[in-house]
């Protein structure tokens, strides 16, 4: 089985060009549930540099089907069995106003669009750099 990883390395995602953001907002909550916004952000603001964009997305996918850690190994080789839409398809990266930075290991940590580290890693040639995938297909 072949399996599929959403991993960036030495890689920076910017926002998404038709963003309206104009700084990094945390997702809202929307009622008991939390949205995959508000996982993702959790889960990469708490803990910077901790976890891979494959750890992150499908932690969010376990932590949203109600898996036992008892079933996450089978889970997620099917999981990654298919491909994954990956953090360029992020709300963080396309409406909250975040881009999100993968060091040499691919693991993760966000910056607002408004922060001096965003501007540098914007600059930094040296570092590979995506945007984010629009909105709206105009």
């Amino acid at each position: 089985m072949k399996v599929h990883t959403t991993n960036y390395f030495d890689t920076f995602i910017e926002v998404a060009e038709d963003t309206k953001a104009a700084c990094g907002i945390k997702p809202p909550s929307k009622g008991e549930k939390k949205t995959i916004a508000e996982m993702q952000y959790d889960r990469i603001a708490k803990h910077p540099y901790r976890y891979t964009s494959d750890e992150v997305l499908f932690q969010v996918f376990a932590d949203r089907n109600d898996l036992a850690e008892a079933e996450y190994d089978q889970a997620r080789a099917q999981f990654f069995s298919k491909g994954q839409a990956c953090f360029r398809a992020s709300p963080l990266t396309k409406t909250y106003g975040f881009g999100v930075h993968c060091d040499s290991d691919g693991k993760m940590a966000i910056y607002g669009v408004e922060t001096a580290e965003y501007g540098e890693f914007v600059a930094d040639k040296n570092l590979k750099k995506v945007k984010a995938m629009k909105s709206s297909r105009k």
